[in-house]
């Protein structure tokens, strides 16, 4: 879809339907629609409810009339709402063009979330379906009294990236194996200027030293690949600090020898959802040309049984030299993080962030809403928390603690990677990782609850939402203007 930005009249745009939002308990300064939009108001047919929708037509042209609902209620999540009632509508009606008269004394926020909202609800994931000949959206406007084609581009950029981790987390895992994340990684970066890719392969992770991601790789027939993309800013200092983001990017997840059941194991192609997040972030950070140097880093591999597989039992020895009992082949993922966790802090990245679908302990404690986000380091947690409400995936801190730390020690080695008890699952996860990230300041964000599936009016039916995109990409901006 075309994303566009003019200080010209929503008349003067062309477009063939305009969409018009209304508050509640507020008169319209002007009414673009020649007074069809209070006549609408009046008849209640159009409501000021957020996301009620009426359509009007006049001067050849349709007008959808949108409720914001009240204004000092009305941000950047509202404004998705309304965008996505608002599509929805639109593609009813086989709208091509769609102008939007931006709300007077509007903010960015609210640009923002109107690219959002829109962009998000048009995807759809049909690659193996028949091409449907119904006419979509090719064209959205954002109409405003003054220039925001700046943060028009860049929501659309980085909600672009966003549908494309989306892409990724969709695709089954047979069109998508370690091997096929990584070429896709090396193709989005030669599009873009300040990217560089290198990939590891599975003799090379195994000669690394990095035993516990080989440990979840050996029961697959697929080759594991780490990829290690670096963007740097055009003129940035080599010994400018550097952010590292890491992704959990297990391909498909049978559950190894612990073997998932089987009603939802169709479901863990969604495992990858965290790497999808980190490799769309940084190719975006490219395309926005954004301040300051990150490192992502992915590990990806199958989890699958087979007679070369890890076992429960057994002992693997991570990068770092600690060692691991795997008693549970299920609790994989903090196994491969661990090992990409310690090749960030040894490339130097003095700020780390992982983001992996991790734990069903998230979702029993937040659901969809939230993430979770553990932390070790209170300013960059708050820093965290800061960027994932302003772009609108929030996450809510969990406890670190001691008595939790102690949890993951091993009887027969340093650490376990399933405790005794089965409780604070989520967050002794994320306490055998912490052992993995020294004193750097770090962020361990756990997506299990928000990366597919989620109920909300931007995301039409079920599958990958790409989470952590628009999150990282904050956090990264933010981070490097510092």
């Amino acid at each position: 879809m075309h994303v566009e930005a003019t200080t010209a009249s929503p008349l003067a745009t062309g477009a063939d339907t305009i969409a018009v939002g209304v508050f509640d308990g507020e008169q319209m300064a002007h009414d673009v629609a020649g007074g069809i939009v209070e006549s609408l108001l009046r008849s209640g047919e159009a409501r000021t409810e957020l996301g009620r929708v009426a359509v009007a037509r006049a001067e050849g042209r349709r007008f959808i009339v949108v409720g914001l609902g009240p204004r000092p209620a009305f941000g950047s999540e509202q404004a998705r709402r309304a965008a996505a009632a608002t599509h929805r509508r639109a593609a009813e009606l086989a709208a091509t063009s769609l102008c939007w008269e931006l709300p007077s004394a509007a903010g960015e926020g609210i640009v923002e979330g109107i690219v959002e909202g829109t962009l998000l609800h048009a995807y759809r994931f049909d690659r193996y379906k028949p091409p449907s000949d119904r006419p979509t959206l090719e064209r959205l406007i954002i109409s405003a009294q003054a220039d925001v084609s700046g943060p028009m581009r860049a929501a659309a950029i980085v909600t672009e990236a966003q549908n494309r981790a989306r892409d990724l987390g969709n695709t089954p895992a047979n069109d998508l194996p370690p091997t096929a994340l990584a070429e896709y990684a090396q193709a989005l970066a030669s599009r873009y200027d300040g990217i560089t890719v290198e990939v590891l392969d599975g003799e090379a992770i195994r000669a690394a030293g990095m035993g516990a991601f080989a440990a979840v790789a050996q029961g697959s027939a697929q080759e594991p690949r780490l990829i290690r993309m670096e963007y740097a800013a055009r003129g940035a200092d080599r010994s400018q600090s550097r952010l590292a983001l890491v992704g959990k990017g297990i391909t498909f997840d049978s559950g190894g020898l612990s073997l998932k059941p089987a009603a939802s194991m169709h479901e863990m192609k969604f495992d990858m959802c965290g790497a999808a997040a980190v490799i769309e972030a940084v190719g975006a950070l490219a395309e926005l040309e954004a301040p300051g140097r990150v490192l992502g880093i992915v590990g990806a591999t199958e989890n699958l049984p087979s007679g070369t597989a890890v076992k429960p039992g057994d002992i693997v020895r991570a990068l770092e030299g600690t060692t691991i009992e795997v008693d549970n082949t299920d609790a994989e993922g903090r196994l491969v993080l661990a090992d990409c966790l310690s090749y960030a802090r040894r490339e130097g990245c003095d700020r780390l962030v992982d983001v992996a679908t991790l734990t069903g302990g998230i979702v029993v404690a937040l659901g969809s809403t939230y993430a979770g986000l553990m932390s070790n380091d209170d300013a960059w947690a708050e820093q965290v928390q800061s960027c994932a409400a302003r772009a609108g995936e929030p996450v809510w801190r969990m406890p670190l603690h001691e008595d939790y730390a102690q949890m993951v020690k091993g009887r027969y080695a340093e650490l376990t990677n399933r405790t005794a008890r089965r409780e604070a699952t989520a967050i002794t996860a994320a306490e055998l990782l912490h052992h993995f990230v020294d004193d750097v300041p770090w962020a361990h964000i756990d997506i299990a609850g928000t990366a597919y599936d989620v109920p909300r009016p931007y995301f039409v039916g079920k599958g990958a939402t790409g989470f952590g995109v628009r999150l990282l990409v904050e956090l990264a901006r933010t981070a490097g203007a510092g």
